[in-house]
């Protein structure tokens, strides 16, 4: 690592933790060079038809500490949910 390059590692350390955490994010997604257009397209799809649920009422919303709970659970061997 060159002296500049571990100047901007010590100023990006020295960020509070989300902003650190976005810059990690970006750093991340500048090494994915090619983007799926069928996987854009097919997420596309399915963040529509979430949304048309909750617009229509036909699912129902948990907050996050109960999903949690429920994920955490799952991946314990917990079968509660």
């Amino acid at each position: 690592m060159n002296p500049g390059h571990k100047k901007v590692l010590e100023e990006a350390l020295r960020l509070p933790v989300e902003a650190r955490a976005a810059l990690a994010g970006y750093l991340i997604e500048s090494l994915d060079e090619s983007v799926d257009e069928d996987a854009e397209a097919a997420w596309g799809k399915e963040i529509a038809r979430r949304v048309d649920e909750l617009d229509r009422g036909t699912v129902k919303t948990v907050p996050w500490s109960v999903a949690r709970r429920q994920i955490l659970g799952r991946s314990s061997g917990s079968s509660k949910g």
